[in-house]
């Protein structure tokens, strides 16, 4: 079986064919152009791989009603449509590429799998907003989570390659990108999580501003009389990394750390404050830690972020070998030899949990 997965992203959409031994047999990035992408390149691109047999779509959101993988008909769609104002920047890019791709390829079965999906687990204690019971049922609010396909894919791999059951370990996973979460995972389940009714919550990102004061936000409408799509614009596009130091790139930031930039310095102590505070917190909601793993482009890519976030952290049990953190090779383990806590770095493969749940819903038909 040939498996096209279509992960719609920001600034892009990445395509991948993979076989039944999940590997990458085409592949191909279609870069994001005036706020859009080039369908005809996407057009053209698809119609030379033959042979696929199912379609995997990454969709961000699937709100309450949809917490597994499903096959996409037209009555799915529709609800899909409905969830497009609690990720306005992320569900319309992956509806449009599902349309496209399915206008392509109108007989083959079409899979949607949810980034909120794995947190469906959540406790009710952790995703609860403390907010009057009428406006939680009226508009569904809650915490979701996000990047939950990255992070269902670091619980299964992290059991492969340190020879455990996933539902014997307490997993800590860092997504570290341009979008940032944690997830505290236990007996193979999300229990706890960064990011909550939308992707801002949470991490300091590249451009994202992180959680903070709701009162800080009031304020500025108040008596800055700033509207909302301003406050919106720059919580999600100029905050971050970006509105600390100018940079949204995280290599960027540590390359002028070296130089002595201050604002890069401040940005980077930032970042690690609320990141090295956000994992203790994940390791609180479980009782307990058993593995630490990075992912995502900063969390493979950069060893200082790895080993300032877990110099702190050595009362739970967390310390990495600093010559295996800065030669680390995604899959590896970077921990010290005798540590409580096993820590490695994990590549980024969404593409194949989406894969994986592909198979699964087409076990069941």
């Amino acid at each position: 079986m040939l498996i096209l997965i279509v992960n719609a992203g920001s600034s892009s959409l990445k395509l991948r064919v993979l076989n039944d031994e999940d590997e990458i047999v085409e592949s191909a990035d279609v870069a994001a152009i005036q706020g859009g992408v080039d369908w005809s390149t996407i057009e053209t691109t698809i119609a030379a791989w033959e042979g696929i047999d199912a379609v995997g779509h990454r969709i961000v959101h699937g709100g309450t009603r949809f917490v597994a993988p499903v096959r996409v008909d037209a009555s799915v769609r529709a609800t899909l449509e409905t969830f497009s104002d609690l990720a306005p920047l992320h569900q319309p890019k992956s509806l449009a590429a599902l349309g496209a791709v399915t206008a392509l390829l109108p007989e083959v079965p079409a899979i949607a799998c949810f980034d909120t999906a794995f947190h469906a687990s959540l406790p009710p204690a952790a995703s609860t907003y403390a907010l009057p019971a009428e406006w939680r049922k009226r508009w569904t609010l809650r915490r979701y989570g996000f990047h939950g396909l990255s992070h269902a894919y670091i619980a299964r791999r992290a059991g492969t390659l340190l020879d455990v059951e996933t539902t014997a370990l307490r997993i800590v996973s860092c997504h570290l990108g341009a979008g940032a979460s944690l997830a505290a995972i236990a007996n193979g389940s999300s229990v706890d999580t960064t990011m909550g009714f939308t992707p801002l919550e949470g991490l300091v990102m590249a451009t994202r501003s992180g959680s903070l004061d709701p009162g800080l936000m009031l304020w500025l409408e108040e008596h800055a009389h700033m509207p909302p799509g301003a406050l919106a614009e720059t919580l999600e596009h100029r905050s971050g990394l970006l509105g600390l130091s100018g940079t949204a790139d995280m290599a960027e930031v540590l390359v002028r750390m070296v130089k002595g930039d201050e604002a890069a310095e401040l940005a980077f102590g930032v970042y690690q404050h609320r990141l090295r505070s956000a994992i203790a917190s994940m390791v609180a909601s479980m009782g307990g830690i058993d593995a630490l793993v990075f992912t995502g482009g900063v969390g493979e890519h950069a060893p200082i972020v790895r080993s300032k976030a877990a110099e702190d952290l050595r009362f739970l049990g967390i310390e990495l070998d600093e010559a295996s953190n800065i030669a680390a090779v995604p899959d590896c383990e970077i921990g010290s030899i005798g540590a409580d806590v096993r820590s490695l770095v994990i590549a980024a493969r969404e593409d194949l949990q989406i894969a994986s749940e592909v198979r699964q819903v087409l076990r069941r038909e």
